[in-house]
C-alpha cells in the first residue's frame, strides 16, 4: 500500500487538520475485518452500519459514541470450561471504531439473531442550514437614513 506525505499540504491549508487525521488513521488501519460489517444510506440524512456478531450477546457489547466517533467494543468470558475438538468459531473479543461527519449523531442499535445495526441521522442545525434572504427596497432605506441625518 502506498503511504502520503500530508507535509505540503499541511504548509498551504487551514481548517482540514481533522480531514487530513483521518486520511493517516486510515492509511495505518490493519487489515483486521472482525467483526465483518456493512454500512447502508437509508436516505439523504439517514445510515445504518450492521455488524455481524454471532455468538455473542447484547451485554457482551457495548456501544460508545463520542465526539464524531462511534466505538463498537465486544469481548465475551468464558463462563463454563469446555473441551473443544476443533474451534472454528471466533471467540476473540474486537473493537471496531467508526468516524463520523460533522452533525450525524446515534439515533439507536438494535440487537437480533447475531446481527447489531446501529442507526445515524445527520441533524444539521437550523443557525447551518441555507436560508432565503429578502431584498428589501434600497432606496427606501437610503431615504430614512438621510431623514435621520437631517433629523439630527
Amino acid at each position: 500500500m502506498r503511504t502520503y506525505d500530508f507535509a505540503p499540504l499541511w504548509r498551504s491549508t487551514i481548517g482540514f487538520d481533522r480531514l487530513f487525521d483521518l486520511a493517516e488513521v486510515a492509511q495505518r488501519a490493519s487489515e483486521d475485518n472482525y467483526p465483518p460489517y456493512n454500512i447502508e444510506r437509508l436516505g439523504d440524512d439517514r445510515y445504518q452500519i450492521s455488524l455481524a456478531v454471532a455468538g455473542f450477546a447484547p451485554e457482551d457489547i457495548v456501544i460508545t459514541a463520542e465526539q464524531n466517533v462511534v466505538t463498537v467494543e465486544g469481548s465475551k468470558s468464558d463462563k463454563t470450561e469446555r473441551d473443544f475438538l476443533y474451534r472454528g468459531i471466533s471467540h476473540r473479543g474486537f473493537k471496531r471504531q467508526f468516524n463520523l461527519a460533522e452533525y450525524v449523531q446515534v439515533k439507536g442499535a438494535a440487537f437480533d439473531n447475531g446481527l447489531l445495526t446501529i442507526e445515524l441521522v445527520r441533524e444539521i442545525p437550523e443557525a447551518m442550514k441555507p436560508r432565503r434572504i429578502a431584498i428589501g427596497d434600497a432606496s427606501a432605506s437610503n431615504m430614512q437614513k438621510l431623514e435621520a441625518k437631517a433629523a439630527a
